[in-house]
């Protein structure tokens, strides 16, 4: 699928993990002031799922809490906020709970499927990459937002502006994540250079021992957000990452009920809302996925 760069995203803190790729970094985020509308008298038919969050009286959702923008928590005041975030506390004010009736769980990628799989969480928001592998063991609602690759400079920079101008500029990237794998496998530059965090990396950049961050643009674009004077995210992205909301694989009818949820976000308004209060606070414009409902 061919796309345009109208779909791009937020951020990452130290220790972070990318949702498709799987790596770490970044600063901290303050939350968008987003408050969901609260249902009444909810019922989702069929769903062991809901009957669960009703008999508990709360809704758990698994979260990343390193990824400013998307899912950060406050050291100080251990709020949660970021784009992810806000999707979460709508999907469960559509479900009927208040955002004082969700515990956030922080769950990292390596085990998200084992968290819905045992149902420790009743659903999973957090740059989580649908895939068909991913498909075998749970279920996913969405997409909610399409990221992709995408590259991280200085705002004063006028010669970068794609993959395609890398050509002698030293890019950095996490080691061994898949975006800075992407960059060698298509021959991007060859002066690369690898760090254990993503934050390692935006400080070289800034301070001019690199010319260029890669991966992906969600991830990016928090760290533009958090300083829009010194960095910006250029160009079209080289890769597609659909992010979904997990969900147990077995409940269609939770799933069937969340992708309605976020279909009426996106026909009312309430999309846009949540990214220009966090994502979009980069300055880059974005406008919602189709809901292709898996």
């Amino acid at each position: 699928m061919k796309r345009t760069r109208i779909l791009v995203a937020a951020a990452l803190a130290a220790t972070l993990a990318l949702a498709g790729c799987g790596q770490e970094g970044a600063p901290g985020a303050e939350g968008s002031g987003y408050e969901p509308a609260v249902a009444q008298n909810v019922t989702v038919e069929g769903s062991p799922t809901f009957q669960k969050m009703q008999e508990r009286g709360r809704v758990i959702v698994g979260v990343k809490d390193d990824q400013p923008g998307l899912g950060f928590r406050d050291a100080t005041t251990g709020q949660f906020s970021g784009f992810d975030v806000d999707i979460a506390k709508m999907i469960a004010g559509g479900l009927g709970f208040s955002p004082d009736q969700i515990d956030y769980q922080v769950v990292p990628s390596a085990a998200r499927e084992d968290a819905i799989e045992r149902g420790e969480v009743d659903y999973y928001v957090g740059t989580y990459t649908i895939n068909d592998k991913r498909k075998q063991r749970v279920g996913f609602a969405g997409p909610y937002y399409t990221a992709g690759q995408g590259l991280l400079v200085r705002a004063d920079d006028t010669e970068i502006t794609g993959p395609q101008t890398l050509q002698g500029k030293t890019v950095c990237s996490a080691t061994g994540s898949t975006p800075i794998q992407r960059v060698r496998d298509q021959n991007l530059t060859s002066n690369i250079v690898e760090f254990q965090t993503y934050t390692q990396c935006v400080d070289q950049l800034i301070n001019g021992q690199v010319d260029a961050v890669t991966t992906d643009d969600a991830i990016l674009l928090g760290y533009a957000s958090q300083n829009p004077e010194q960095l910006k995210v250029v160009g079209e992205t080289f890769s597609e990452e659909p992010y979904g909301v997990g969900v147990p694989k077995a409940d269609t009818a939770f799933r069937n009920k969340v992708n309605d949820l976020l279909q009426a976000a996106i026909d009312d308004g309430t999309w846009q809302t949540i990214y220009d209060g966090t994502l979009g606070k980069a300055g880059t414009p974005a406008q919602p996925p189709q809901i292709e409902r898996y």
